[in-house]
């Protein structure tokens, strides 16, 4: 298959990973070929980060972000619909943040003690990253994608699997939620 590089994005065959339908490029992956499943890593990276970002302490994140795509890498085999990877890959991540937290209980409490000597706006941010993350998982997840991948919402329901309008409800039913726990009111 033919590569080229443009921007920061490889092209595979005159194919990208980004828009709505990317079935052609899981394909190339799925055959085996390294820089397509590169684009598809390019694309997906955000919501992977996003959906872990919503369950595990932030310092964990980068590597699993890793272990997420390797694992995605390692079962393209199973993978049994080209059209679902986004949703196939977003339950791998979700389930290996399940993973972290059963091998991970014991060496949370020494990570909280050592969060204590942070920067005033780190904390600040760990703080709103705390109440997001206290809101109910639907709304949890799509908002990290919103707020700190800065996906939009079609972009959220078409690299999830989610349709558009859950994606819109949780965000809208997830954005009053969180006004309301960091105590900010609505504007009329």
């Amino acid at each position: 298959m033919a590569t080229s590089k443009t921007g920061t994005a490889t092209k595979v065959a005159g194919l990208t990973a980004e828009g709505p339908d990317n079935s052609a490029i899981v394909e190339a992956s799925r055959q085996g070929n390294r820089e397509a499943f590169g684009e598809l890593y390019s694309a997906y990276a955000p919501m992977v980060h996003g959906v872990l970002l919503a369950r595990v302490p932030w310092r964990e994140v980068d590597d699993l972000v890793q272990d997420v795509f390797l694992a995605a890498f390692k079962r393209m085999a199973t993978l049994r619909d080209n059209a679902s990877f986004g949703g196939w890959l977003a339950m791998i991540a979700r389930n290996r943040a399940v993973d972290y937290h059963r091998r991970a209980r014991q060496s949370e409490e020494a990570v909280e003690v050592s969060e204590r000597s942070r920067s005033e706006a780190e904390t600040d941010a760990q703080k709103i990253l705390q109440t997001v993350k206290s809101l109910p998982e639907a709304y949890r997840e799509t908002l990290i994608l919103r707020l700190v991948e800065g996906m939009s919402g079609p972009e959220i329901a078409q690299r999830t699997g989610l349709t558009p309008a859950s994606v819109r409800v949780n965000l809208h039913r997830g954005m009053k939620l969180l006004r309301e726990a960091l105590g900010m009111e609505e504007r009329a």
